[in-house]
Protein backbone atom coordinates (compact mmCIF):
# COMPACT_ATOMS: atom_id res chain seq x y z
CA UNK A 1 0.00 0.00 0.00
CA UNK A 2 2.76 2.40 0.62
CA UNK A 3 4.39 2.44 -3.15
CA UNK A 4 0.96 2.48 -4.56
CA UNK A 5 0.30 5.92 -2.17
CA UNK A 6 3.29 7.35 -3.23
CA UNK A 7 3.23 6.91 -6.65
CA UNK A 8 -0.60 7.71 -6.31
CA UNK A 9 0.86 11.00 -4.30
CA UNK A 10 3.08 12.16 -7.30
CA UNK A 11 0.70 11.33 -9.78
CA UNK A 12 -1.79 14.17 -8.53
CA UNK A 13 1.17 16.50 -7.58
CA UNK A 14 2.48 16.52 -11.09
CA UNK A 15 -0.68 15.92 -13.35
CA UNK A 16 -3.12 18.03 -11.34
CA UNK A 17 -1.28 20.41 -9.32
CA UNK A 18 -4.07 22.77 -8.51
CA UNK A 19 -6.23 19.55 -6.86
CA UNK A 20 -3.64 18.19 -5.13
CA UNK A 21 -3.70 21.40 -3.41
CA UNK A 22 -7.56 20.99 -2.59
CA UNK A 23 -6.83 17.08 -0.66
CA UNK A 24 -7.40 17.87 2.98
CA UNK A 25 -4.35 17.15 5.12
CA UNK A 26 -3.46 13.90 6.50
CA UNK A 27 -5.49 12.34 9.36
CA UNK A 28 -2.95 10.89 12.54
CA UNK A 29 -3.41 7.73 14.46
CA UNK A 30 -5.22 9.92 17.28
CA UNK A 31 -7.52 10.81 14.75
CA UNK A 32 -8.46 7.86 13.46
CA UNK A 33 -8.71 5.77 16.78
CA UNK A 34 -10.77 8.93 18.01
CA UNK A 35 -12.95 8.07 15.60
CA UNK A 36 -13.10 4.51 16.28
CA UNK A 37 -14.50 4.85 19.39
CA UNK A 38 -17.05 7.33 18.44
CA UNK A 39 -18.73 5.65 15.63
CA UNK A 40 -17.50 1.62 17.37
CA UNK A 41 -15.65 0.44 14.51
CA UNK A 42 -12.13 -0.96 13.37
CA UNK A 43 -11.01 0.94 10.68
CA UNK A 44 -9.07 -1.81 8.52
CA UNK A 45 -5.28 -1.12 7.89
CA UNK A 46 -5.47 -0.26 4.39
CA UNK A 47 -8.24 1.80 4.68
CA UNK A 48 -6.29 3.59 7.49
CA UNK A 49 -3.40 4.51 5.87
CA UNK A 50 -5.08 5.94 2.78
CA UNK A 51 -6.66 8.65 5.49
CA UNK A 52 -3.16 9.05 6.87
CA UNK A 53 -1.92 10.05 3.33
CA UNK A 54 -4.74 12.44 2.84
CA UNK A 55 -8.18 12.85 4.73
CA UNK A 56 -10.78 13.64 1.24
CA UNK A 57 -10.78 16.54 -0.36
CA UNK A 58 -12.51 19.81 0.42
CA UNK A 59 -15.93 20.13 0.53
CA UNK A 60 -15.73 22.67 -1.89
CA UNK A 61 -13.64 20.91 -4.42
CA UNK A 62 -15.82 18.90 -6.76
CA UNK A 63 -13.67 17.66 -9.12
CA UNK A 64 -13.30 14.03 -9.34
CA UNK A 65 -10.80 12.02 -7.73
CA UNK A 66 -12.16 8.71 -9.43
CA UNK A 67 -14.68 7.43 -11.27
CA UNK A 68 -16.59 10.54 -11.51
CA UNK A 69 -16.48 11.09 -7.62
CA UNK A 70 -15.07 12.93 -4.88
CA UNK A 71 -12.64 11.44 -1.78
CA UNK A 72 -14.97 11.74 1.16
CA UNK A 73 -12.82 12.76 4.50
CA UNK A 74 -13.15 10.06 7.03
CA UNK A 75 -15.40 11.05 9.88
CA UNK A 76 -17.92 12.37 6.83
CA UNK A 77 -17.43 8.72 5.42
CA UNK A 78 -18.15 7.19 8.87
CA UNK A 79 -21.80 9.59 9.30
CA UNK A 80 -22.51 8.40 6.02
CA UNK A 81 -22.57 4.93 6.81
CA UNK A 82 -23.89 5.43 10.12
CA UNK A 83 -26.84 7.01 8.96
CA UNK A 84 -27.75 4.45 5.66
CA UNK A 85 -27.33 1.66 8.42
CA UNK A 86 -30.03 3.15 10.37
CA UNK A 87 -32.38 3.44 7.36
CA UNK A 88 -32.04 -0.62 7.02
CA UNK A 89 -35.11 -2.31 7.78
CA UNK A 90 -37.67 0.90 7.41
CA UNK A 91 -36.35 2.77 4.33
CA UNK A 92 -34.63 -0.03 2.80
CA UNK A 93 -36.30 -2.82 2.83
CA UNK A 94 -34.69 -4.98 0.22
CA UNK A 95 -31.58 -6.66 1.83
CA UNK A 96 -28.07 -5.47 1.29
CA UNK A 97 -29.61 -2.07 -0.74
CA UNK A 98 -27.63 -1.10 1.89
CA UNK A 99 -25.13 -2.97 4.51
CA UNK A 100 -23.35 -1.86 7.85
CA UNK A 101 -20.50 -3.20 7.04
CA UNK A 102 -20.10 -0.75 4.08
CA UNK A 103 -18.04 2.38 3.98
CA UNK A 104 -18.38 5.27 1.44
CA UNK A 105 -15.29 6.73 0.94
CA UNK A 106 -15.92 8.29 -2.55
CA UNK A 107 -19.32 9.84 -4.05
CA UNK A 108 -20.42 11.61 -7.14
CA UNK A 109 -22.73 13.99 -5.43
CA UNK A 110 -25.95 12.35 -6.19
CA UNK A 111 -26.32 9.74 -3.33
CA UNK A 112 -23.80 7.14 -5.02
CA UNK A 113 -21.14 5.82 -3.42
CA UNK A 114 -17.90 3.88 -4.00
CA UNK A 115 -17.44 1.77 -0.94
CA UNK A 116 -14.71 -0.30 1.51
CA UNK A 117 -16.58 -3.49 2.52
CA UNK A 118 -15.65 -4.42 5.72
CA UNK A 119 -17.15 -8.37 6.00
CA UNK A 120 -16.84 -9.07 2.13
CA UNK A 121 -20.81 -9.12 1.17
CA UNK A 122 -21.58 -11.34 -1.93
CA UNK A 123 -18.14 -12.93 -2.39
CA UNK A 124 -16.98 -13.41 1.08
CA UNK A 125 -13.30 -11.05 0.29
CA UNK A 126 -13.17 -8.52 2.79
CA UNK A 127 -12.18 -5.05 2.00
CA UNK A 128 -13.55 -5.53 -1.66
CA UNK A 129 -15.03 -2.15 -3.22
CA UNK A 130 -18.34 -2.18 -4.86
CA UNK A 131 -20.45 0.32 -6.21
CA UNK A 132 -23.81 1.10 -4.22
CA UNK A 133 -26.00 3.13 -6.56
CA UNK A 134 -29.38 5.00 -4.55
CA UNK A 135 -31.66 4.20 -7.00
CA UNK A 136 -30.49 0.71 -9.10
CA UNK A 137 -30.51 -2.90 -7.68
CA UNK A 138 -26.79 -3.15 -8.59
CA UNK A 139 -23.63 -3.71 -6.45
CA UNK A 140 -20.60 -4.13 -8.46
CA UNK A 141 -17.61 -5.04 -6.83
CA UNK A 142 -15.07 -3.48 -8.61
CA UNK A 143 -11.82 -3.93 -7.52
CA UNK A 144 -10.71 -6.88 -5.04
CA UNK A 145 -9.00 -4.63 -2.78
CA UNK A 146 -8.45 -0.87 -1.76
CA UNK A 147 -5.03 -1.53 -2.89
CA UNK A 148 -6.01 -2.75 -6.33
CA UNK A 149 -8.50 -0.03 -6.70
CA UNK A 150 -6.00 2.71 -6.26
CA UNK A 151 -3.36 0.53 -8.22
CA UNK A 152 -5.80 1.14 -11.05
CA UNK A 153 -6.03 4.97 -10.75
CA UNK A 154 -2.19 4.46 -11.01
CA UNK A 155 -1.93 2.44 -13.99
CA UNK A 156 -4.71 5.33 -15.31
CA UNK A 157 -2.58 8.18 -14.51
CA UNK A 158 0.58 6.49 -16.57
CA UNK A 159 -1.01 5.37 -19.41
CA UNK A 160 -3.09 8.86 -19.94
CA UNK A 161 0.16 10.89 -19.26
CA UNK A 162 -1.77 14.14 -18.66
CA UNK A 163 -4.33 13.75 -21.24
CA UNK A 164 -6.95 13.07 -18.39
CA UNK A 165 -10.74 13.49 -18.52
CA UNK A 166 -12.27 15.01 -16.31
CA UNK A 167 -14.40 12.10 -14.93
CA UNK A 168 -11.12 9.74 -14.22
CA UNK A 169 -12.53 6.72 -14.95
CA UNK A 170 -10.60 3.55 -14.13
CA UNK A 171 -10.83 0.69 -16.56
CA UNK A 172 -11.91 -3.11 -15.27
CA UNK A 173 -8.71 -5.30 -14.82
CA UNK A 174 -9.96 -9.19 -15.94
CA UNK A 175 -12.80 -10.39 -14.02
CA UNK A 176 -14.27 -7.04 -12.84
CA UNK A 177 -16.30 -5.36 -12.44
CA UNK A 178 -18.63 -8.97 -10.69
CA UNK A 179 -21.71 -8.04 -10.68
CA UNK A 180 -24.56 -8.69 -7.90
CA UNK A 181 -28.02 -7.50 -7.70
CA UNK A 182 -30.15 -6.66 -4.21
CA UNK A 183 -34.00 -7.31 -4.81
Amino acid sequence: MEEILKKLDVHIKIFRPEFYDRLKIPLVENDIQMLEIQYNIQIPKDLRRLYQWKNGQESSCYDAFVNNSMFIPLEEALDIAQELALMIGTDFEVENWWNENWIPIFHNGGGDYICYDLKGIFTGNKGQILEFWNRDYDRNIIATSLEDFLDLLNSYYEEKSGDLDEFLTVENRKGYPRKFNVG
